[in-house]
């Protein structure tokens, strides 16, 4: 998940979200171990301790337990309340989605060598990635290791790996993931954050072309998301770079040509078989993309805030409101079922509307609101920080403010995400009301 190692650089170039973490082989039919939790508060890769403990001494960053959903999981199965089941061929992966309340059809493969496990990866042998609203949890055929990130709501972003066999632990890791999945890694000052990419990625799973790396969010061009990617779904004639596995850079002289999608699962791309579905979601794309995003202003904020450092809250407004979001030419759809299992975890007003609604015509949502905004980490920030966030809010969506002039949707969609929010959240309309 993490590092990339193509050109042996200490400088390492990330495109998936979650940490550098395990190494590559297992043993299929080695017996399941017993799962224990290391007691151990963390394991610090780096020889000179944590850079944010240094720099960021207000969060306590490495000294602090998790509180989140991983945390949770860990204690129950270090006081023995829970036992995951061992899978010969998935091992602990299909245990753990279970226990974390992640759905399979969430499933995302990307073939690009982003991780410790790069023998492991290639264009035939993509690592999957699942997740739900705070936890993201990767796994590759054959590898010793399952990776897992999650965000806390006081911490930010967490990595753990939970081995495949021998003594299993679930162990919180740091400084290695850490020096990829941090938004300043190279001059300090940055925070953790989650990270997805694009680039032009050969069968081998390695970069064929740095000039053509980027990092991706919600408002990137479609056409230039998911290079290094299988994508499944329908999308029209929008194009994009998932499924484009080349032999050399000279292919790209025509990248135009390589362009391919519409399909409903991908089982004329790479044998699917091992895998839990043989689909790599659009609309789970989309969303991952568009989450990563939010929660990654939430950290840097309130990290920024915290420690008394100068920050930008309109950074956040921005990525709540989906700001500079690109609109769409044609519908999207996904085939994997994501799209009904994510609306099944939506707060609801009395007329049944959400902040997850779809929309797949124009835009990924129907109301121009992220859903995360009502996600434990927005509600751990800071009490002034939310109300003045809230404020901002609610007079972009109510037309008393237009600092925002490229926001999604009509005057109607935008009061209605502010309907919402007051109806899902009732106090935070209250604070808004307060004097």
């Amino acid at each position: 998940m993490g590092r990339v190692f193509v050109l042996q650089a200490r400088r390492a170039i990330c495109t998936v979200l979650l940490g550098v973490l395990g190494a590559c082989g297992s043993d299929d039919n080695a017996s399941p171990p017993d799962v224990r939790v290391n007691d151990v508060p963390a394991v610090v890769d780096e020889p000179t301790g944590m850079r944010y403990d240094r720099e960021f001494p207000a969060l306590a960053y490495s000294q602090r337990s998790p509180s989140n959903s991983v945390a949770q999981l860990a204690a129950q199965i270090s006081d023995n309340t829970i036992t995951l089941d061992f899978d010969p061929q998935h091992g602990y992966l299909e245990a753990l989605l279970d226990a974390l309340q992640i759905d399979p059809a969430s499933q995302m493969l990307v073939f690009s060598k982003t991780s410790l496990q790069v023998e492991g990866v290639t264009a035939a042998t993509p690592r999957a990635i699942y997740f739900n609203d705070d936890t993201y949890v990767a796994w590759v055929p054959g590898a010793t290791s399952i990776e897992i990130a999650s965000l806390d709501a006081e911490l930010g972003p967490v990595f753990h790996t939970v081995l495949q066999s021998g003594s299993t632990t679930l162990e919180r890791r740091l400084g290695l993931c850490l020096s990829c999945h941090d938004s300043l890694s190279l001059t300090g000052g940055g925070v953790p954050r989650f990270i997805t990419g694009s680039g032009y990625i050969g069968k081998d799973g390695a970069l064929v072309a740095h000039e053509g790396w980027i990092l991706t969010s919600d408002r990137t061009a479609l056409r230039s998301r998911w290079g290094g990617w299988y994508v499944s779904g329908m999308h029209g004639e929008q194009v994009h770079l998932g499924n484009i596995a080349v032999d050399s850079v000279y292919d790209l002289e025509d990248l135009e040509s390589l362009r391919n999608g519409n399909y409903a699962d991908l089982r004329h791309m790479l044998d699917t078989s091992p895998y839990l579905t043989d689909k790599s979601d659009i609309v789970a794309l989309l969303v991952l993309e568009h989450q990563t995003t939010v929660q990654n202003a939430i950290v840097r904020l309130n990290w920024d805030f915290r420690q008394g450092r100068e920050f930008d809250i309109d950074a956040l407004v921005g990525a709540l409101l989906m700001s500079g979001t690109p609109e769409f030419s044609a519908r999207i759809s996904g085939t994997s079922g994501f799209e009904t299992a994510f609306g099944q975890r939506a707060r609801r007003d009395a007329q049944g509307r959400s902040l997850r609604d779809f929309d797949l015509e124009t835009r990924l949502f129907r109301y121009p609101l992220s859903y995360v905004i009502q996600s434990d980490a927005f509600a751990a920030l800071p009490q002034e920080l939310q109300r003045e966030l809230l404020i901002r809010i609610e007079a972009e969506l109510t037309g008393r403010s237009a600092q925002f002039d490229n926001l999604p949707g009509d005057a109607e969609a935008r009061l209605a995400a502010w309907e919402i929010l007051s109806a899902t959240r009732p106090e935070y309309a209250a604070m808004v009301a307060a004097p």
